[in-house]
């Protein structure tokens, strides 16, 4: 039976130098995004009809995460013959992922009351229409730790795959292992068929992502058809605070990761380059998912650790999510003239640490956790948000980009730590770079 690595990676080392430019989808995708700003820019009209094409390409990911996630959670715990081993690597993952989320959320909070990007603003929140984001709030509202741990059970085993809720479908996944390996020798056809799906689903992905440059394409255009680029200078302090503090995340935390773990951050990156820009493009991390399961695995790490980080780690490793919602509520603060103590920050940290493990549980997830933890801090203006709602957009680009990051490293960590990385492997495939478009 073929590997999962064959499935989805054709041996053409020898011959990847020799390959056109213009053939590689990260040539491709970088390509289509220029266009579509192009386009956003000085046709808007145009460019806001080009929606479909983003929407149906997420679409058509979305359509084998959930299936491509169970698939590989299953086959990944069942093989293992250490079952306590899932539950040391489950807890380790749990553990990093406490840890970075509190670093993402420190400097955020600590690069924003540097570069102070609000203050000067003197909005009257009196005077804000809170009705743009009134779906916002009213979802906020709604979203309680018993809701929202309620939620990870579904009401049916089909009706997780239907939603393509992650979390839910992990945890039916997880379920399901454990009880298939209980079964012992019986259950090994079943646990071959699921490996033969699995790189059916592979092979999917590697068809849909022919398409990935025109949803690209779509979704920016129409970003930037609605917005336009004069939101960006508007809001040009704001913006460049946040991507200051995801870059010194990325370079200083996760470099520092890196270099403990044994390997290159930015090799890392080149690695994924596809993934990113398609993220970028999408604005979605989830159209990265399936690539990224599947890189990681080429890049050495095992199956049990790509099927229990990855995602896992898209509901509770949001890096990138958690920059956001700290810069943009600390912003928010200052343009009102809301003095928040350092007191005050502590405690949103805090309350953060919690919340914004929901974030990926709902659509829209970091702008309504967002709003549901300033709902509880006293006296704060939460129609401050309609002050952030244009320029967002471009925010939760740049905290998806992150949460892609983070989690692929995550990943190579965590299964270094329970010792199941083939580390010849990692530095082999860093070295030659990605060999499959």
């Amino acid at each position: 039976m073929p590997t999962m690595h064959s499935a989805i990676s054709p041996a053409v080392t020898a011959e990847h130098p020799q390959n056109k430019w213009y053939k590689h989808l990260y040539v491709q995708v970088l390509i289509a995004v220029a266009i579509g700003i192009l386009l956003g820019h000085f046709y808007p009209n145009a460019a806001q009809a080009m929606k479909p094409l983003g929407d149906n390409f997420l679409k058509l990911v979305k359509l084998m995460v959930a299936p491509l996630i169970f698939c590989t959670v299953v086959h990944g715990i069942a093989s293992m013959r250490d079952i306590k081993a899932v539950g040391r690597l489950g807890g380790k993952a749990l553990i990093y992922f406490e840890v970075m989320t509190t670093l993402a959320l420190a400097i955020g909070l600590l690069v924003v009351n540097i570069m102070k990007p609000g203050v000067g603003m003197h909005v009257d929140p009196a005077t804000l229409d809170a009705s743009s984001i009134a779906a916002y709030t009213k979802a906020a509202h709604e979203q309680t730790v018993v809701g929202y741990l309620s939620h990870i059970i579904p009401h049916t085993v089909i009706g997780a795959f239907a939603e393509g809720d992650l979390l839910q479908v992990l945890f039916i996944s997880v379920i399901f292992a454990f009880a298939l390996q209980m079964l012992g020798e019986k259950g090994k056809p079943m646990l071959d068929v699921i490996d033969s799906a699995a790189n059916t689903f592979f092979n999917m992905v590697r068809i849909v992502m022919y398409v990935s440059p025109l949803g690209a394409f779509g979704a920016i255009a129409f970003t930037i058809g609605k917005y336009g680029i004069g939101s960006l200078a508007s809001y040009g302090q704001l913006l460049a605070t946040y991507y200051l503090t995801a870059v010194l995340f990325v370079v200083i935390v996760l470099g520092a990761v890196c270099r403990l773990a044994g390997f290159s951050l930015f090799r890392f990156l080149r690695y994924i380059r596809e993934e990113l820009l398609i993220v970028l493009g999408t604005s979605s991390s989830e159209s990265a998912l399936p690539r990224l399961m599947a890189k990681l695995e080429r890049l050495g790490c095992d199956k049990s650790a790509v099927g229990l980080v990855v995602p896992s780690g898209y509901s509770f490793n949001l890096d990138g999510s958690c920059i956001n919602m700290t810069v943009l509520a600390i912003f928010i603060a200052q343009a009102t003239d809301t003095y928040l103590s350092l007191g005050h920050q502590i405690t949103l940290l805090a309350i953060l640490l919690l919340t914004s493990k929901g974030a990926a549980s709902v659509s829209g997830g970091a702008f309504i956790v967002l709003a549901a933890t300033l709902g509880t801090i006293p006296g704060f203006p939460v129609a401050g948000l309609v002050l952030v709602l244009g320029v967002y957009r471009f925010i939760s680009e740049g905290g998806a980009i992150v949460n892609v990051i983070g989690n692929g490293i995550a990943t190579i960590v965590v299964a270094k730590w329970e010792k199941v990385l083939d580390e010849e492997t990692l530095h082999r495939e860093l070295q030659q770079g990605p060999d499959f478009n």
